[in-house]
């Protein structure tokens, strides 16, 4: 269960409970960052990305995901940089002093194949008896041999109601996708915000305008310049002249629905959510 801790607004005064968000981790367990009592909430005057992002280890598969910095929106217009406890450091593990489990294994203990009935019978060979189980060993499994990836949990959703809302469902979504080091692209769109990752370039598009052609060109540009997919979010869709033109370009177009579950409304989109990055 999320933790929840009062607030109190430095500018008014006001009292807030404030509850922290809870996140989902590409295993499927849900993230929340534990909350600071003692320390005290700060007024988010000025905007840095390396602080609008913070590292929480999942507890179920331990891996560290960067998640938006909980915040708290009051109605006099401050906005607060709730406190966070820094996570627990994970234990090193012990493996230079345990002893290697052949060690424990006496060489004299005999195998599966020596221990085999039909290995002694008149008429069987050795090399006959040990096939089965050296062709199991070498032999890859179905998934190893047809390349096939693991089934993806279900993505889920992050309700929209801000522009940082919509930014924050594109970055969740790419994450899902499978791209990783999902961060503010260094070179800022014409329009929207820009998201950047390994081999990656995303453009989320919040404003009420659809998306026109030429907000598709100058993203498929930039990322032909630096040797990158695109991948465009828009929160007002596309017009017919842009879908058009991403076709043509194999730009995948998504729709972030305001329930915060992105949608393909193209077949390159389609694809990418079929078959992840």
């Amino acid at each position: 269960m999320p933790e929840s801790m009062p607030v109190r607004c430095p500018a008014c005064r006001r009292e807030h409970v404030y509850t922290a968000p809870v996140y989902p981790c590409a295993c499927g367990a849900p993230t929340a960052p534990r909350l600071d009592p003692a320390a005290e909430p700060v007024v988010a005057e000025h905007r840095a990305w390396d602080d609008e992002w913070i590292a929480l280890p999942c507890t179920r598969c331990d891996r560290r995901n960067h998640w938006p910095h909980p915040e708290l929106g009051c109605p006099c217009g401050t906005v607060l940089r709730i406190p966070v406890a820094a996570p627990p450091t994970p234990p090193t593990p012990q493996t230079a002093t345990a002893a290697p489990a052949s060690d424990s294994t006496p060489e004299a203990a005999p195998g599966p194949a020596s221990a085999s009935p039909s290995a002694s019978e008149p008429g069987a060979t050795p090399q006959a008896a040990s096939a089965p189980a050296s062709a199991s060993a070498s032999q890859p499994t179905s998934a190893t041999r047809s390349g096939a990836r693991p089934a993806r949990p279900a993505f889920q959703p992050h309700a929209i109601r801000t522009a940082r809302d919509a930014v924050t469902t594109a970055a969740l979504y790419l994450r899902w996708l499978g791209y990783r080091d999902i961060r503010r692209a260094d070179q800022r769109p014409p329009n929207g915000i820009g998201l950047a990752g390994h081999g990656l370039l995303a453009q989320v598009d919040p404003t009420v305008r659809p998306a026109a052609p030429r907000d598709v060109e100058c993203l498929w540009l930039t990322a032909m310049t630096e040797s990158a997919v695109c991948v465009y979010f828009s929160l007002a869709g596309y017009t017919a002249d842009a879908r058009s033109r991403a076709d043509a370009l194999c730009v995948p177009l998504f729709v972030l629905d305001l329930t915060g579950t992105p949608r393909p409304v193209n077949a390159p989109a389609g694809d990418l959510s079929a078959d992840g990055a």
